[in-house]
């Protein structure tokens, strides 16, 4: 059907309640009809390597549900009940859907970014009380079977490790040459480590138990810092299949294909992706192990796209930044459209998108711990740019004043709260105290129920129109490509060096990752310290790379509160002036930042002067590829 206004959102939600639209309670149930109505149309393919004609492994609807159950079967045989965890730590392949899935089936899921350091990963298991992990088999150019042995050393938990071996997807002489050069990974835990896919084939295809007749949580995903413990959301059946029920009913049919090369670890290829493909029949295409991080994967993707008839390509501002360095190589005439999420999409990026390869671009916003999705700009209708578009149906959001804690006006800017089926009132966390000062109370939710509204902690407003404008972060987290970092953990670090009094951590605009971690720094009366020793300094002291500071500036007097918080709009503000003065200094324009500005409904705003003979175009150039926008100072 159409979705193009806040009315055909609203019909969506006056047809019926929530409850009356009658889907079926379990992932499993989902799995069961759409493998019925589309036994053998594509489902998920998979491919180890970039090229185009790499070869590829393709499971129909059918065979899906077969190795699912299969693997649910394996699970339970292994102890896993509904209240049990199965963690995997796993770069995409086959295994990793099937294990997604049948995670569910048997017990609660929990997907863990291998990228993380042995010591958070053993935290998380620690935290889940995971019983089972699903990780790779060593193998070169990886080190995840290593890293997961050590933490499951540190995770006495985990009882048996259940291994994928990535060597069967490879053909020729890599096939002969990786048994040969397959690194060592010494065992210091005490789980039993079993073959998955030997141990899934001896499974019957029918399930061996019953299949959960109520509502129960069937996932967790971890959340936040990168330091120490992250949070861990909890996600129930009904908020995964409202996530796979907007995507069938407003996007996708069983006649789409989804180029998805993002981690099946986060939620927007889980929950979204593939969650719209298990309810619509669309097929989802994984293209290698790491996605958009492999190798070969952006100068081949519009080949891709063209070997598979993608009719809809997901992901992230970096990876359509980095899609605009290449030409469009190949006939991608079936792509309808492309999604972006997890960052603001810069409106020249967008602009650039769209003229080179000829397809809009819809900008949505979603968070793990509302079981995802929020809002889209509206598939058949007007997108504006730098909004995250309407809210979905029976998704309700308020735009809430945190002092007093009534809602906004029109255009004034206050905190998003959210209300949905993929809301889990008072227990979005695992951990309860952290659940604490989460939510707001409401008047009436989608469900037809009073209920509690989720804090996001984004800050934003809507227009006349009923659009979502997000204009900054109450958390404060620093964003880089859709990564999200603590920045606790760079000024705990600058705080551990005995010339440091103060350090304040925050995200300086990037025209490729959106945000880079950037650091200012006060010193002690007397310290000799320079910039270059603090930065090799936090750099030795920061756990994940990802988070090592891009600039480090030391300053006479960080800015603070007047109870003596750092005040991190005066950083901000001058690591835009900064950057954006770089980037016009190096394309030989006459221009500078004059102030850099709070604007209510655009958040900060950098106001540039001339110097010279310089146009709104050029300036528009250089400066249209950050998303913080500007104007020229009066």
């Amino acid at each position: 059907m159409t979705y193009a206004t806040m009315a055909d959102r609203n019909a969506i939600e006056n047809e019926k309640t929530w409850a009356e639209r009658n889907l079926p309670v379990t992932t499993y149930g989902m799995l069961t009809e759409t493998a019925g109505k589309f036994p053998d149309r594509n489902a998920v393919t998979y491919q180890l390597m970039s090229a185009p004609d790499a070869k590829a492994e393709t499971l129909s609807w059918r065979e899906l549900h077969a190795k699912s159950t299969q693997v649910a079967n394996m699970l339970r045989e292994l102890g896993v009940g509904e209240t049990d965890v199965v963690a995997f730590m796993m770069p995409n392949a086959t295994e990793t859907v099937l294990a997604f899935v049948g995670g569910q089936i048997a017990g609660i899921v929990n997907p863990i970014n291998p990228l993380l350091e042995a010591e958070q990963v053993a935290a998380i298991l620690r935290e889940t009380n995971a019983k089972v992990l699903v990780t790779l088999r060593s193998f070169p150019k990886t080190d995840v079977a290593q890293k997961a042995a050590a933490a499951v050393a540190m995770a006495p938990n985990v009882q048996t490790i259940l291994e994928v071996d990535l060597h069967r997807y490879l053909t020729g002489v890599k096939k002969l040459i990786v048994p040969l050069i397959r690194p060592k990974n010494p065992v210091t835990h005490n789980a039993k480590v079993l073959d998955f896919n030997k141990e899934m084939d001896s499974q019957p295809t029918t399930l061996q138990f019953a299949d959960s007749t109520e509502d129960r949580v069937a996932a967790y995903f971890h959340t936040g810092g990168t330091t120490g413990m992250p949070k861990v959301a909890q996600h129930r059946f009904s908020g995964i299949l409202y996530n796979a029920w907007l995507g069938a009913k407003l996007l996708f049919t069983e006649k789409d294909v989804q180029m998805c090369p993002l981690p099946m670890f986060h939620v927007f290829a889980a929950i979204v992706s593939f969650g719209s493909s298990l309810a619509s029949g669309a097929e989802m295409v994984l293209p290698t192990p790491q996605g958009y991080r492999g190798e070969g994967v952006f100068d081949n993707m519009w080949k891709l796209i063209e070997r598979h008839k993608a009719t809809f390509l997901i992901g992230v501002p970096t990876a359509f930044s980095a899609l605009m360095q290449r030409p469009v190589n190949a006939d991608i005439s079936t792509l309808k459209l492309a999604f972006c999420g997890s960052a603001p999409l810069p409106l020249e990026l967008y602009r650039k998108f769209e003229k080179a390869a000829g397809v809009t671009v819809c900008e949505g916003y979603g968070l793990t711990e509302a079981t995802c999705l929020v809002s889209i700009n509206p598939p058949d209708g007007e997108k504006r740019i730098g909004s995250i578009g309407l809210p979905f149906p029976y998704t309700h959001v308020r735009i809430v004043n945190v002092a007093t804690q009534t809602d906004c006006a029109t255009d004034e800017i206050g905190e998003i709260c959210v209300a949905s089926p993929g809301v889990y009132d008072g227990k979005t966390y695992t951990e309860t105290a952290k659940n604490a000062d989460l939510f707001y109370p409401g008047e009436n939710s989608p469900l037809g129920k009073s209920v509690q509204y989720l804090r996001t902690g984004d800050l934003g407003r809507f227009d006349a129109d009923g659009y979502l404008w997000i204009t900054g972060r109450a958390k404060d987290l620093i964003i880089r490509g859709g990564h999200n970092i603590d920045p606790a953990e760079i000024e705990e670090a600058l705080a551990g060096h005995p010339d440091v009094a103060f350090a304040g951590a925050i995200g300086q605009p990037d025209a490729h990752a959106g945000e880079l971690p950037c650091a200012y720094v006060e010193l002690v009366d007397g310290a000799t310290v320079t910039e270059a020793e603090l930065l090799t300094y936090a750099n030795e002291h920061i756990h994940e790379r990802a988070a090592h500071p891009k600039h480090l500036e030391i300053l006479d007097e960080l800015p603070k509160t007047a109870v003596g918080k750092i005040f991190k709009p005066a950083l901000r503000k001058l690591a835009i002036s900064r950057v954006y003065d770089a980037a016009l200094a190096k394309a030989g324009l006459a221009a500078h930042v004059n102030a850099v500005v709070e604007d209510k409904k655009r958040g900060l705003v950098a106001q540039i002067a001339k110097t010279g003979d310089v146009s709104e175009a050029e300036v528009t150039t250089v400066l249209g590829s950050f998303a913080q926008a500007w104007e020229w100072s009066a």
